[in-house]
């Protein structure tokens, strides 16, 4: 299994410190998850429907005209290597470790890439794969240029992954709505930006053809009664969409302002997250999780990821942790 974010029961094992101590800053998630609807008994106890109004509300939310819900779009991401003959995949690195681990795995050549290889490379590829905003730098990709990277793949049946799980606080970036494109292929997160991580949900954006074939391959009942219940409520509050969008990027200006401040300046971010690079990333990440703050270390580049704090009193737990570390490493 690939490292990821949210180990909390693990850190509370490895550093003996209680988990209602801990400040887990570890994952991009939103800090403030949408309130649960009542879910009536039947979503319990009866087999999901694909007709209970879920696609269309999600529909609405991302302005698409065709979706396939999975379970998280880790199932995506594990399954549309699946639905190809073996090929040449480029992957923008670094990225999300799933993708590239889901394609070699499958048995394709993987090529990593960074952007400014894409040119040089996308007419030797059957398949580019990247994550926009990128999970974790994140850097982003403007609607122009993935169209036109589309077009050159499209030309020769090619695809274009674009991993948009970070997009909801950005949605004007967001390349979803022109996916009926053949090859293009879109994937949403729904537990990043509604703070429901925890309810295992996704969205495939695509061609009708592919997104029947995806289905098959991902057998019926992907999604819960329950999930799908709560989705639609929450794709439904269109006020609260604009009030999550506001307090997100507001959290994550201070969090870069604060981090700025303390001499560890964000190498890049988005308005879930922080990135900083740095060659003690380690020994930042440890230094923070003695004092009960779990942040996401990364080996290749050395840097950490911290996701938004949720209120004042964790800011000012993580800045006076800053502090004593920039005391100490002076």
């Amino acid at each position: 299994m690939l490292e990821h974010g949210g180990r909390l029961l693990r850190a509370v094992r490895q550093y003996g410190i209680a988990r209602e101590d801990w400040l887990d800053l570890s994952s991009g998630i939103a800090p403030w998850p949408y309130p649960i609807p009542s879910i009536p008994l039947d979503a319990w106890a009866r087999l999901p429907e694909a007709e209970d109004g879920l696609e269309d509300a999600a529909r609405r939310y991302y302005g698409v005209p065709q979706l396939l819900p999975v379970a998280g779009s880790q199932a995506a991401i594990q399954a549309l290597p699946m639905l190809r003959p073996l090929g040449r995949v480029g992957v923008l690195t670094p990225c999300y470790a799933e993708h590239p681990h889901a394609w070699r795995r499958a048995g394709h050549q993987l090529i990593e890439l960074d952007e400014r290889q894409v040119e040089a490379q996308l007419d030797q590829l059957d398949v580019l794969v990247l994550v926009n905003p990128n999970n974790p730098t994140g850097r982003l990709v403007s609607p122009e240029q993935l169209l036109a990277w589309h077009a050159r793949l499209g030309q020769r049946g090619g695809w274009l992954v674009v991993d948009e799980a970070f997009m909801d606080n950005t949605p004007e970036h967001s390349v979803a709505a022109c996916a009926e494109r053949p090859g293009l292929i879109v994937l949403r997160s729904f537990g990043k930006f509604f703070g429901l991580a925890g309810v295992r949900l996704g969205c495939v954006v695509a061609e009708l053809p592919l997104l029947q074939r995806l289905a098959e391959l991902l057998g019926p009942w992907t999604v819960s009664g329950p999930t799908r219940v709560l989705a639609q409520a929450c794709f439904a509050d269109h006020a609260a969409h604009q009030a999550q969008i506001e307090r997100c990027a507001l959290a994550s200006q201070r969090l870069a302002t604060l981090l700025q401040g303390c001499g560890l300046a964000p190498s890049g971010g988005c308005d879930l997250f922080q990135y900083v690079r740095n060659a003690r990333a380690a020994h930042l990440h440890d230094f923070l999780a003695r004092r009960g703050i779990l942040v996401r270390l990364f080996e290749q580049p050395a840097a950490v990821r911290l996701g938004l704090p949720a209120n004042a009193a964790d800011e000012q737990r993580l800045a006076q942790a800053l502090a004593d570390y920039q005391k100490e490493t002076a």
